[in-house]
């Protein structure tokens, strides 16, 4: 692999010119299919293998008036002063409704004052807006239209807001993007003390970032990809497209400042820093691509258009990278030497990297217990985690969503802002009615019931739905607990029919227990394809088994800070928490594939150059002090990268892109610092030459990728003028038990 990539760097820095404008033109075409491509498809939210999503496309077929999938709005009205019912606050409620039904895409109004929704002490009431299709197909004409209907209804008299999938979402993501590209180009100068060093990796990532978000625009029609996929291959896109062109940058100033010429340092830069972004990538895109395994359409797009983005800046930093340092040429120099120190020898002084290596392999054993420790105490919240879909509760109170929530809650009780919907098939294909009441009559004695509606059947009979209310709010277990209660076999055996249980809230208790059955076959799947990756990456079975235990560390610290901040509420005012409750079903999954891929990513950067050094002949110990000292100032900047880019999300509206963007940002800071570089050299310090065994049987079987580039045509580095002589002796490598000397002579 590294003597194939050093070919290709070496071609791409002399045909710098080729390689630019070959870029350059297929970021033209993507962007031309992009233009001429027809819109994205509504996003499929469906949840194949569920209930309540069998039980939507059975009211599709047999109440298709219904509208099942269709968006809903609920409009409240709350009297300022006496009641709803009032003569002039009906007036004003009545012609609120009236002009709700005026837009052309709204299928039906309720009219509170007919429907009975008035709340007993006559101060509350609220409307319901059905819609012709479904949210993800609502025109922004009529998102407008309901929010200017409900802002003009607002008055002295009358309390107005309006709720639902309906209603516009505000928007953050721009705003994040800048913040985090920001950091990162601070960062970035800070690492390379040049401005064009700097730029690169930018530059190069926000091609990437463009290219990936045209070729979905063109491909969204033929493969059928919803508007919402490019959400997460934009956020992973721009964080490893930043730190795969970092690694190849700095690894090529390395190879300037040991004295090779620019050519030979692009094409040795290529094909060692290149061949651990290749495996890099491969580990991400595995994390990625695995999400298809959970069955939900969305989530399966949406990772595998993230992993064409990874791919593509993979290719990206392996052919355009070394292009653009040609074309660069001297405003990108050689690493800055070491300083020296002050006093009256001439020594180096060693690198932060290889002061913190030395400090942790001097007493790995504390060290390691230490950093557990840390981890363990961080990842307990992990113990009481609770999942859902959170919904308008979990929105900031400023928000119309969240007010009109709290005013239903307050006036009819929080099982209003979650109803669920039965739907009852009569055994002979008619009589469903019957059945339905017979049902009804059941369920009215259950606990966590609160009221249950009349039955109302199609024009056939043979189909009936019955709405349930439950005494609790939709996302607390106590109305998951009633969902399972109703999908009792006895409940459809007593009633001579089959019900079903849908709804919003019946969804979310499906999605969610569906999630949480796939976690551990995904978590077996992407872990195992990657431990066989990384086997043949590091020619080792402890390595690998070292990574993926790191991960877990990683991963279960991670969520036990969302825990602690999202649903414990710790430090939730500083991040604007304003309603700690369960995390969102997605959150753990979702954190497990992002993570792994980036912690893999550590990993490979950080131990290739510990066995490169090892395999060119140093000791174990010496090994991985020396792989710090090179790997350790690029990784740390990576980090920072990545956290700044998942943590600027933290200023976003919704609440669910809060959780996972300070999830992100919390785990990758624990795995980078704590984990890799932290407790790796550690382990590595204890095992020695044990760390990169592997048996006689799988050393013939598995394939020499060559990653640390043994195999490669190195030529010997120019000549540099003689040194002054030192009077003080070099410091000596280090000796295999890692005890390492008191003072460095």
């Amino acid at each position: 692999m590294a003597t194939l990539l050093y070919a290709l760097g070496r071609f791409s820095f002399r045909r710098r010119w080729f390689m630019a404008v070959l870029w350059a033109g297929l970021l033209v075409v993507a962007g031309v299919l992009a233009g001429q491509a027809p819109a994205a498809p509504p996003t499929d939210f469906s949840m194949p293998g569920t209930e309540a999503q069998r039980a939507f496309d059975l009211l599709d077929q047999r109440f298709p008036e219904l509208k099942a999938d269709g968006a809903t709005a609920r409009v409240v009205f709350k009297a300022e002063n006496g009641k709803v019912t009032d003569a002039q606050a009906r007036e004003d409620v009545t012609k609120t409704v009236s002009a709700l039904g005026h837009d052309p895409q709204v299928a039906l109004v309720t009219d509170p004052f007919k429907t009975g929704s008035v709340s007993q002490d006559g101060s509350t009431a609220f409307a319901q807006v059905s819609y012709k299709v479904s949210a993800s197909e609502l025109d922004d004409a009529s998102r407008t239209a309901l929010t200017d209907t409900v802002d003009h209804a607002r008055s002295d008299r009358l309390a107005v807001e309006a709720g639902g999938n309906a209603v516009s979402a505000q928007e953050g993501g721009h705003s994040s993007e800048s913040v985090g590209l920001l950091v990162a180009a601070i960062v970035l100068v800070l690492t390379f003390g040049s401005l064009v060093a700097a730029g690169l990796p930018l530059l190069t990532a926000l091609l990437g970032v463009l290219a990936t978000s045209s070729l979905i625009t063109a491909l969204s029609g033929p493969l059928g990809l919803g508007s919402t996929t490019a959400a997460l291959s934009t956020m992973l896109g721009l964080a490893v497209g930043i730190d795969y062109a970092l690694f190849v940058v700095s690894r090529y100033r390395s190879e300037l400042a040991e004295g090779r010429d620019r050519q030979e340092a692009a094409a040795i830069a290529t094909g060692t820093a290149g061949s651990a972004v290749v495996f890099a990538g491969l580990t991400v895109v595995i994390a990625l691509a695995g999400l298809s395994v959970v069955g939900i359409p969305v989530l399966t797009q949406m990772g595998l258009a993230a992993a064409g983005a990874v791919v593509l800046a993979v290719l990206i930093a392996v052919t355009l990278v070394p292009a653009l340092l040609g074309i660069a040429g001297r405003w990108i120099g050689p690493a800055r030497p070491l300083r020296r120190r002050r006093r009256g020898d001439a020594a180096p002084r060693p690198a932060m990297g290889v002061r913190w290596a030395r400090f942790v392999t001097r007493r790995p054993v504390a060290v390691l217990l230490f950093g557990v420790a840390v981890l363990g105490v961080v990842a307990v919240p992990v113990a009481s985690m609770e999942l859902g879909l959170p919904g308008d509760e979990s929105k900031p109170a400023s928000t119309t969503q969240r007010r009109a929530y709290d005013l239903v809650a307050d006036g009819f009780g929080p099982g209003v802002n979650g109803p669920l919907t039965l739907v009852v098939q009569g055994d002979g294909g008619g009589g469903a009615k019957a059945a339905a009441q017979g049902v009804a009559g059941r369920i009215h004695g259950m606990p966590g019931v609160a009221s249950v509606g009349q039955p109302v059947s199609n024009a056939s009979g043979d189909t009936a739905v019955v709405n349930v209310v439950p005494t609790t709010g939709p996302g607390t277990t106590e109305t998951a607990d009633l969902v399972r209660a109703l999908r009792s076999p006895d409940l459809a055996r007593d009633a001579h029919a089959r019900v079903l249980v849908s709804g919003t809230t019946a969804m979310n208790v499906d999605v969610s227990q569906k999630l949480d059955d796939a976690l551990l076959p995904y978590l077996a799947l992407v872990v195992g394809l990657a431990f066989l990756l990384l086997i043949a990456v590091f020619r080792s079975l402890l390595v690998p088994l070292k990574a993926a235990l790191g991960f877990l560390l990683s991963i279960g610290a991670g969520l036990g800070a969302v825990v602690a901040v999202f649903q414990w509420g710790w430090l939730g005012s500083l991040l604007g928490v304003d309603e700690p409750g369960p995390l969102m079903s997605m959150t753990p999954i979702f954190m497990v594939g992002v993570v792994f891929g980036l912690a893999m990513d550590y990993e490979v950067f950080l131990v290739t150059r510990m066995r490169e050094a090892h395999v060119r002949g140093r000791s174990p110990l010496d090994a991985c002090v020396h792989g710090m000292e090179h790997g350790a100032r690029v990784v740390t900047a990576a980090a920072l990268i990545m956290i700044a880019v998942f943590a600027a999300f933290l200023g976003a509206d919704d609440q669910m892109i809060k959780t996972i963007g300070f999830g992100l940002a919390a785990a990758v800071l624990f795995d980078a610092f704590v984990v890799r570089m932290t407790l790796v050299p550690a382990v590595l310090a204890l095992l020695g030459k044990r760390a990169w065994w592997l048996p006689r049987w799988l050393d013939r079987i598995v394939p020499n990728l060559d990653v640390e580039g043994e195999h490669l045509p190195i030529a010997q580095p120019a000549a540099r003028p003689a040194a002054p002589p030192v009077p003080a002796a070099a410091p000596a490598p280090a000796p295999e038990d890692g005890r390492w000397p008191t003072h460095t002579p």
